[in-house]
């Protein structure tokens, strides 16, 4: 098709999700222009056969200026720590509300033809699992809604500017490229990170709490058709599996019969704010995309330990400052912990 995107954006092009789109993009011959401040990507992850650009979306100007000629964006940058926003609100909001807005109204100006924007299952708090997407939002922390807020500006502005958009909703992602050394997020690569240094894995709360682990190429085969379908434009589709829902407990058995570790879990209290239950419906991506677990959960977390023991263990590092420190802060997180 003559009119066929050629050019698209990816931005946190150096982040787990964002790296893995940006190869898939380029093995199917698209101009790649990726964009990343590099807070929290790893600088092996961006792929050498784009145009990489080093700078934070929240620069407007700068983000104006490298949009020129693109058909399409994939908004993948975000902080994405939804337990460390209840204690760095001003942080996680700036980088994932300003940053997003800057990134939207930059594609606006340079009329692109469509926007993906990536949300997260955050958007739904703690509604009745499965979440389907005609719930209303109800986030309950300030990542959560930040989204939601993100979601709208989008939905508003390009409906005024008559811009296509689509609200990809993954969760859990997980496999190789994932950042495994930081401490607030990401609980299967902390696992593993810290199995590998002989280190018990931290668990908050009971451990009972339940949610579903989507490998990151089953996430790509949605988000790539999202490109330029006709059908997909103005839908949020919740990308993962609803077959696996598994409490954090057997996500620490798996990986320690995976890793053959003996430790036991160290059991902290629980994290304020944190949704027990989360698990989306795939049903709308099975009619819509034709989505298909293909790789299970015991897979893809060998596949992330394969990842990690290749490229070596690392201290964790916080690199986020706590804003609010008081009793009801993690003391993992006060004392640095993990």
């Amino acid at each position: 098709m003559n009119n066929s995107p050629k050019k698209i954006l990816v931005t946190g092009v150096a982040g787990f999700l964002g790296s893995h789109l940006a190869d898939r993009l380029h093995d199917l011959n698209y101009d790649v222009i990726g964009v990343d401040n590099m807070a929290s990507g790893y600088e092996d992850n961006i792929p050498k056969t784009i145009n990489f650009f080093n700078f934070d979306c929240c620069n407007f100007d700068k983000m104006n200026k490298i949009m020129e000629d693109v058909d399409v964006v994939y908004h993948c940058a975000a902080a994405a720590h939804e337990g460390l926003s209840v204690f760095s609100p001003q942080e996680i909001t700036k980088n994932n509300l300003q940053a997003s807005v800057a990134v939207f109204s930059a594609a606006i100006s340079n009329k692109v033809k469509r926007i993906i924007f990536c949300s997260s299952m955050a958007r739904y708090g703690s509604q009745k699992t499965p979440f389907t997407e005609d719930m209303e939002p109800a986030p309950v922390d300030p990542y959560g809604i930040s989204k939601v807020a993100a979601e709208k500006i989008l939905m508003s502005l390009c409906n005024l500017n008559n811009i296509e958009w689509v609200i990809a909703v993954p969760h859990n992602i997980i496999g190789p490229r994932q950042k495994y050394d930081d401490p607030f997020r990401n609980v299967v690569s902390i696992m593993l990170n810290r199995i590998l240094q002989n280190k018990s894995p931290v668990i908050y709360g009971d451990g009972n709490q339940k949610r579903c682990f989507s490998y990151v190429d089953d996430c790509l085969s949605c988000l790539i058709p999202m490109i330029d379908d006709p059908k997909l434009n103005k839908q949020i589709i919740n990308i993962g599996p609803d077959e696996e829902f598994v409490t954090i407990n057997e996500v620490f058995e798996i990986c320690s019969n995976l890793t053959q570790s003996n430790l036991d879990p160290i059991y902290k209290k629980d994290r304020p704010l944190e949704v027990k239950h989360a698990t989306c419906s795939a049903e709308k991506a099975r009619k819509l995309l034709n989505y298909k677990t293909k790789t299970s959960l015991k897979e893809g977390i060998q596949k992330t330990f394969d990842y990690i023991k290749k490229r070596g263990i690392r201290p964790f590092d916080y690199h986020i400052n706590l804003e609010i420190k008081n009793e009801l802060t993690p003391e993992t997180w006060l004392k640095k912990e993990i």
